[in-house]
């Protein structure tokens, strides 16, 4: 009797254990990450434009939330850190476009072929200037890539195709790629401004969405020290559909460019037959911003003066166009999704002896050019050297299961690494970014961080090429991406909302907690970079 009870215990002993390996503690069930997303992208807000009273009520909300956490204000007032911000909207009743061919103009219509990007402080009053092919636009020394090498370009235009070529890494050609690094040459060359070519394999959304909303304020930071596109006199985006016109004569076509750059191939490089005529009208207007800033001290004696920064923009594009009848562009995935995540991991972590200080830090205007988060990352509220990591969170896509995690930067620095066992502890796959004509990595708030040296990642939900999971994000990236339906009446998965806050979870405790602050690699191109 006594051998068969000890048998017994022994079983139950092993089956415990057995369950709790299989089903390890939760602490998220998607329905209160639910609920802080369905207040944040609720039509009240408008939107969250920049600058707006929705914004302002978004952010009061995310700080009633922070309180209840029972976390510490961070800012330079009370949760807020106040930005301003140069406002820029084209007027196109008084602007135009148009190519000078053989002496002859061809008038361009705005929207239709062109629109004008005024996160540039575009030239007042007409300019015109012979346009030049310059392939991709990068010059890329790492690699002894160099697109202008040999082109005059002074006082000219450049006419760019987005991409790069094959062979170079994603992360160091989507650097290369950031607007400020890419005028920076081009202005060395002595060109005037840029005309920029989507790549039609890597437009996320149609040409008639991307120009929808063309007349819509853009914006910059106020500061001049943050002006990276000073001197660029004019910047259009030219619908690829349209691009034949200007290389007509060239002994080019833009189909043949466009399939090069499809399989990321070499481009040719040559002058265009044609100028351009520009003429941009501008209205200005300085608005402020906030971002909010939370800290969750940490309980080392020495390690809670190094903060890890999880943030994510609050921010959306407001008021736009309608689509289907609708206008307000809620922005529900983006980012109302991440907001919701910071908040569940600020009252969540609450309850953990962490050793590090965690910052939650809700960006402003990263619809406008990363702005806020431009902002932050130069000014930051604690000590420069004390930011140890910032784990981004955008967008992170919880409408299929979780299987695989799409990891950015994931080879970069050894938060990678970190990310990559929290996720496969919980039975998820973790894969590199297998898009690079997407540049995502440049294109969210974490490169920011990057550029300021500090070890950065961002992770999404990922899925299996050629799977089903793939036309699923392709159909939602073409129909609801910076589009009214965005919202809170589309399909979400909270169970899989849940299983990634739980891999959140893990890797912040585990960088919180572990004795090494985190570490580029050896041969990451962003190693240059820390300080």
């Amino acid at each position: 009797m006594r051998n068969a009870l000890l048998f017994s215990v022994v079983i139950l002993q092993s089956s415990l254990c057995l369950y709790s390996q299989q089903s390890p503690q939760k602490h998220f069930d998607g329905q209160t990450w639910w609920e802080h997303v369905k207040f944040v992208a609720d039509d009240r807000l408008e939107g969250r434009e920049t600058g707006s009273e929705g914004l302002r009520k978004a952010e009061a909300y995310a700080v009633e939330q922070l309180v209840k956490a029972g976390v510490q204000p961070a800012g330079t007032n009370g949760f807020y850190q106040p930005v301003k911000f140069v406002s820029r909207q084209i007027v196109e009743k008084d602007s135009s476009i148009a190519l000078l061919r053989n002496g002859i103009e061809e008038p361009l219509a705005l929207g239709e072929d062109a629109f004008f990007n005024t996160r540039v402080d575009l030239a007042p009053g007409v300019l015109s200037a012979p346009l030049v092919f310059a392939g991709y636009g990068l010059r890329i020394p790492e690699r002894n890539y160099d697109d202008l090498g040999g082109l005059d370009l002074k006082g000219k235009i450049a006419v760019i195709l987005t991409g790069s070529p094959e062979y170079i890494p994603t992360a160091l050609a989507a650097h290369y790629q950031w607007a400020g690094e890419r005028w920076k040459v081009f202005r060395e060359a002595g060109a005037i401004g840029i005309v920029t070519i989507p790549n039609p394999a890597a437009m996320d959304i149609p040409w008639s969405r991307m120009s929808l909303n063309r007349a819509h304020p853009q914006m910059d930071l106020a500061d001049p020290e943050f002006h990276e596109l000073a001197g660029e006199k004019v910047a259009l985006t030219f619908n690829p559909a349209r691009a034949e016109t200007l290389f007509a004569g060239s002994g080019h076509t833009f189909h043949e460019l466009a399939d090069l750059a499809k399989d990321r191939k070499p481009l040719p490089r040559f002058p265009l037959l044609v100028s351009l005529k520009s003429q941009a009208q501008v209205q200005k207007e300085e608005i402020s911003s906030d971002n909010v800033i939370a800290k969750l001290p940490g309980s080392d004696p020495e390690l809670k003066n190094e903060f890890i920064v999880l943030s994510a923009h609050i921010d959306h594009l407001g008021i736009g166009e309608p689509i289907a009848g609708d206008r307000i562009y809620n922005g529900a995935m983006d980012n109302g999704s991440g907001v919701a995540l910071l908040l569940d991991m600020a009252a969540s972590l609450r309850a953990e002896k962490l050793r590090r200080s965690i910052l939650f830090v809700f960006v402003t205007a990263e619809e406008k050019g990363l702005l806020g988060s431009k902002y932050f990352a130069a000014r930051p509220t604690v000590p420069p050297k004390s930011i140890v990591a910032d784990i981004n969170v955008d967008m992170f896509l919880p409408i299929v299961p979780l299987t695989v995690l799409k990891v950015k930067g994931l080879a970069e620095s050894d938060l990678g690494d970190q990310a990559s066992r929290a996720a496969e502890s919980l039975g998820v796959r973790v894969q590199p970014d297998l898009q690079p004509l997407r540049n995502s990595f440049i294109r969210s708030d974490q490169y920011n961080f990057v550029r300021h040296g500090i070890p950065s990642l961002n992770m999404e939900i990922g899925f299996v090429p050629g799977s089903p999971e793939e036309k699923i994000f392709k159909d939602w990236l073409t129909n609801h991406y910076h589009a009214p339906s965005d919202d809170i009446h589309q399909p979400v998965d909270l169970s899989s909302a849940a299983l990634y806050e739980e891999i959140m979870r893990k890797l912040l405790i585990s960088v919180a907690n572990t004795d090494a602050r985190p570490e580029w690699k050896a041969d990451s191109f962003f190693r240059r970079y820390a300080k």
